[in-house]
């Protein structure tokens, strides 16, 4: 009799804590709930993500047209030169409009010069290609590194901030509930940051990789421009 008296309060106390912890389990966290607990310094995070995706989508879309060319513009090229058509060439460079285009007609503009000047403007016009490519990525870089530093320097703040009111309080007691309240507001913008650290950085990585295909594709025009001006006698 006197152990069954024993157990009943443990199993009320199992019970009551069974309860909570099922009560505590349903409870998920909001995304907005948890932007608001990381205070002001998820504005910039924000503005850093909001810009990144426009430089990633405004990238894609130059670098794509960039990367659209004729399978037939170098053959069409080497017939107009072969034919003595120039003006033809010229003609079709400015129609194309295409980085390869624009390459090949400041090369066939410069026809009669050394093959040094030609070669050296072709060059000049493909550097100018890719930094227009290029044009914002070294913003999108600055992010992938940025926002992760701002992120972190949230978390020291909040950090700073809940040990701060736990000194204000007073006493030998340290209250679990808002010293857990103060670090989870501080690690919301360690984790906002990351994330569009991370974003940034894949994007970065991706865009400087199309661009270095363009690149080569233009390095592959220039050397087949000059060989075709090396043996003009071979396609007759």
């Amino acid at each position: 009799m006197l152990l069954l008296q024993q157990t009943q309060p443990i199993t009320a106390l199992t019970d009551t804590v069974a309860v909570e912890t099922v009560e505590t389990a349903t409870k998920q966290l909001n995304f907005f709930d948890m932007c608001v607990k990381g205070g002001w310094i998820m504005i910039p995070i924000a503005l850093m993500l909001v810009l990144a995706i426009y430089i990633f989508i405004e990238r894609m879309i130059v670098i794509r047209d960039a990367s659209k060319e004729d399978a037939s513009f170098m053959n069409r090229i080497k017939d107009y030169i072969y034919d003595g058509k120039l003006d033809s060439a010229l003609n079709l460079c400015r129609d194309t409009k295409s980085p390869s285009a624009r390459m090949i007609e400041k090369g066939i503009s410069r026809l009669g010069r050394p093959m040094s000047d030609v070669l050296v403007a072709i060059e000049n016009v493909g550097n100018l290609e890719i930094a227009t490519l290029e044009k914002r990525l070294g913003l999108l870089a600055t992010i992938s590194g940025g926002a992760p530093m701002l992120g972190f320097l949230g978390t020291v703040m909040g950090m700073v901030q809940a040990f701060f009111e736990m000194e204000q309080a007073g006493g030998n007691t340290i209250n679990l509930s808002q010293l857990s309240g103060g670090i989870y507001t501080a690690m919301v913008t360690t984790v906002a940051g990351l994330i569009v650290g991370v974003c940034a950085y894949f994007s970065y990585n991706y865009l400087v990789g199309r661009v270095n295909e363009v690149m080569r594709r233009l390095e592959m025009r220039s050397m087949e421009f000059m060989d075709l001006l090396n043996e003009p006698a071979a396609g007759k």
